[in-house]
């Protein structure tokens, strides 16, 4: 399956670099409404079928403009949303910044117990994301039986820059800890993938670069 995992646009909380990660939560600044928009060109020639959005307003905007060029509902499910905080929830500064994100970084390198005060558990964080995962698949499959597309169907997911992030590194056959680590994921940058659970995944483009 090719999955596209698409971050979602610019916050007012992104402007000033905050641990954002409740809901509803923020929505879009008008650069982040210009991104969103900017989707539907970004992604023309993808043979997206369906497509899936966090439970947090930010991701909904973003996903909106694609759903309308597509003529295609969103499917909100929560199992997408960011990575909780926890105590550190709109913080910005940046010892908290690096206490997040190296809670990440642990868990990419399979250090299962990281955890921040009042934050989730490694295991519970995967397996909600990976249950949505695993129903895009299965609508996929059922899209690719139906013959909507020349080509095998695309699913594309808007969710959060940590939780894109985390999952691929701890899931992508290509990519590790490391790599992950030295990079960020851009307000509407897209990471391309393709497989399936059973048969892992492997990352073809990072914001449009392609991985070897």
């Amino acid at each position: 399956m090719r999955l596209l995992l698409i971050r979602h646009g610019q916050t007012p909380s992104n402007v000033i670099r905050a641990l954002d990660t409740g809901a509803p939560g923020p929505g879009l600044t008008e650069l982040g409404l210009e991104q969103a928009a900017a989707l539907v060109a970004a992604l023309a020639d993808e043979p997206i079928g369906a497509l899936f959005a966090s439970n947090l307003q930010r991701a909904q905007l973003t996903a909106a403009p694609l759903a309308d060029a597509l003529g295609l509902e969103v499917a909100i499910r929560e199992g997408l949303r960011e990575i909780a905080a926890g105590c550190l929830e709109l913080r910005s500064d940046a010892e908290s910044l690096v206490a997040y994100h190296g809670v990440l970084v642990e868990w990419m390198r399979g250090q299962h117990d990281a955890r921040l005060d009042g934050g989730e558990a490694c295991a519970d964080v995967f397996a909600r994301f990976n249950a949505v995962i695993e129903e895009a698949e299965a609508v996929a499959a059922q899209l690719a039986g139906e013959g909507v597309a020349e080509l095998a169907p695309a699913v594309a997911i808007v969710s959060h820059g940590a939780m894109i992030r985390a999952w691929c590194g701890r899931h992508a056959e290509n990519l590790g800890a490391d790599f992950v680590a030295a990079r960020t994921l851009a307000n509407t940058g897209i990471v391309v993938l393709s497989g399936s659970s059973a048969d892992g995944w492997t990352v073809e483009t990072w914001e449009g670069s392609r991985i070897a």
